[in-house]
């Protein structure tokens, strides 16, 4: 059963590694480091897309988290397939769908909401592929945090600033692609126990950089990327810094090393933080407002989020039996 109490020891897992029984100070501290820097990453984002093109700051961000250290960091050990299915998962699915939601008109603050229902879809697909059972707790979130979503979605608009209906959708997709991700991560580590998470992502993230910019110039054509990386100014070039070095490199390295060691369930509710983070943010940053039906939406997708990861601790003991 998942728990936020400390623990020592270790469990062995399906796949023949050891996980540990509870998280260790540092590994909370490593948890909401990453939860500042992907409430942060949003805001960075919305900047991003306002000089670059979305595939082209998807191919910048992955080729400087990449290009510059594959000299120094040796390919880690594991099987070559999953380097590869998680960097189309995490950075061409997750990334090429937010960069585009934001890009359509999709509010920063509100995206590092809806984003974080990869919580959910984890969970799912933890239990299908990873045979990783949900407490029934985390089903009864899971339909409080889907009365939320259906809240957000009906609050889409037509005005200028409005979230649109194509951004709120492909946002969603975007949580599904990262939930794909972290499935990953967990068979990755039943394949290999011991490997490098940093090196995984520094290798992982020259998997999408190809295919960005190829449908950079496909989609908004030669003439168009090639000014575009011409006239990029510093905004552009500290969002990709920013993206590359603390969001991918740093963050992302803290995940995988969060998830290699401990079930999916017990790692993945971290991310109901970094809404509060993306909100207030994105308030401060470009005066974002929620409206009745996104504030409904809001706290009903946190309260999910809450009873999912805490509800255990309260629910009754026969009916866990």
């Amino acid at each position: 059963m998942p728990s936020f109490l400390p623990q020592t020891g270790v469990l062995p897992t399906e796949g023949g590694g050891m996980t540990r029984a509870g998280l260790t100070l540092s590994e909370y501290l490593c948890a909401l480091l990453v939860v500042v820097i992907w409430g942060l990453n949003f805001v960075v984002m919305k900047f991003g897309v306002q000089g670059l093109s979305p595939m082209l700051l998807g191919a910048l961000r992955f080729s400087m988290a990449s290009l510059p250290l594959l000299l120094f960091i040796k390919p880690p050990k594991v099987p070559v397939r999953f380097v590869v299915i998680y960097g189309l998962t995490q950075g061409l699915g997750q990334f090429g769908l937010m960069f585009t939601a934001i890009n359509v008109g999709m509010p920063a603050g509100m995206a590092s909401l809806v984003l974080q229902t990869q919580a959910f879809f984890t969970m799912i697909l933890a239990g299908v592929l990873l045979h990783e059972r949900p407490h029934a707790c985390q089903w009864v979130g899971l339909a409080i945090a889907a009365v939320g979503l259906g809240c957000i979605a009906t609050s889409a608009g037509g005005r200028p600033g409005d979230m649109t209906l194509l951004g709120f959708l492909l946002t969603v997709g975007a949580a599904l692609m990262w939930s794909l991700s972290n499935v990953v991560i967990r068979f990755t580590g039943r394949a290999a126990p011991v490997y490098d998470s940093f090196a995984l992502i520094v290798w992982s993230s020259l998997v999408p950089i190809v295919p960005f910019f190829l449908l950079a110039f496909w989609l908004e054509g030669s003439e168009h990327t090639l000014a575009a990386l011409s006239n990029a100014g510093w905004k552009e070039f500290a969002a990709v810094a920013y993206l590359a070095c603390l969001a991918t490199l740093t963050a992302y390295s803290l995940w995988a090393r969060l998830l290699k060691r401990h079930p999916t369930s017990r790692i993945a509710p971290f991310s109901l933080l970094v809404p509060i983070v993306g909100l207030i943010t994105a308030a401060i940053v470009f005066d974002e407002r929620l409206g009745p039906a996104q504030w409904l939406g809001t706290m009903a997708v946190l309260g999910g989020l809450l009873v999912s990861q805490f509800g255990q601790r309260w629910w009754p003991k026969r009916a866990v039996a």
